[in-house]
């Protein structure tokens, strides 16, 4: 792809001062907090959408957004992507000149709001099974990896993993936002994210789930619980629904048989 930029990022958190409070006791101390920053996507040179991110992959980011957004349907359709030296806009440019920018958007329940153009999603076909102790790996693998989480804090992390283990991490301050970078790093790497597990530390809810689907993941997982309508829409695209997975229990809220659960 001609023009693309990775623009690796070291500066992904600053040192702060604050005072802690801890047994009975005030103390002044030093903190790691993460950068926030506005990332403009142009898409042939018409201004799409900023989104509020953490300034690590955000070629990938931008790629999986697009992708998830139903922009485009494949990396091919790319022809140049670069992102500037202040990390505050991409400029896309797409093969065919006749893209429409879409007349709708929504609010998504993420970090900063995040725009989503995405209502529906085709039902995810797939005859992967998974045992519940291999789900609960991955969720601790996953918060192994959270590197930056570590550092700082105050971050999401989503992973995604084969049958055996986690093969790929991304962090941000939006959840939508890592899933975005784990898928736009799959297409530019051409890794297949089906048959896949997606992991994620955030709360799943009907974007993060139809994120998923496009993705053709047939099981999402989380530390926390789902909101009622991404159970609805688990059950009706095919995907097995985890979440609480704290410790050695997790609770299944769609597609149990996935993980070996037969109610005869």
């Amino acid at each position: 792809m001609e023009g693309f930029d990775s623009h690796p990022k070291k500066e992904i958190s600053f040192e702060t001062t604050c005072v802690r409070f801890s047994e009975d006791r005030w103390s002044e101390s030093k903190a790691h907090v993460p950068i926030e920053r506005e990332l403009t996507i142009k898409v042939n040179l018409n201004d799409f959408v900023t989104i509020l991110c953490t300034p690590i992959k955000l070629n990938y980011l931008v790629i999986g957004f697009l992708y998830s957004e139903g922009v485009i349907t494949g990396i091919g359709e790319i022809a140049m992507l670069r992102v500037c030296d202040d990390e505050t806009e991409a400029d896309v440019r797409l093969a065919r000149s006749d893209f429409d920018l879409p007349k709708r958007k929504r609010l998504t329940s993420g970090c900063g709001g995040g725009p989503s153009f995405v209502t529906s999603a085709k039902k995810v076909e797939s005859e992967l099974e998974i045992s519940p102790n291999q789900i609960m790996l991955f969720m601790k693998q996953l918060q192994e990896y959270m590197d930056l989480y570590v550092t700082s804090g105050g971050l999401h992390a989503s992973a995604l993993a084969d049958r055996n283990k986690v093969i790929m991490v991304a962090e941000d301050i939006g959840r939508h936002n890592t899933v975005d970078k784990i898928l736009g790093e799959c297409l530019f790497n051409g890794i297949s994210t089906e048959n896949c597990v997606l992991i994620s530390t955030g709360r799943i809810s009907s974007e993060m789930l139809l994120k998923a689907a496009r993705m053709g993941v047939p099981v999402v997982v989380s530390r926390h619980s789902p909101t009622g309508t991404a159970v609805k829409l688990a059950d009706e695209l095919g995907i097995a629904l985890v979440g609480r997975v704290r410790g050695k229990s997790l609770s299944v809220y769609s597609h149990p048989e996935r993980f070996g659960f037969s109610r005869n």
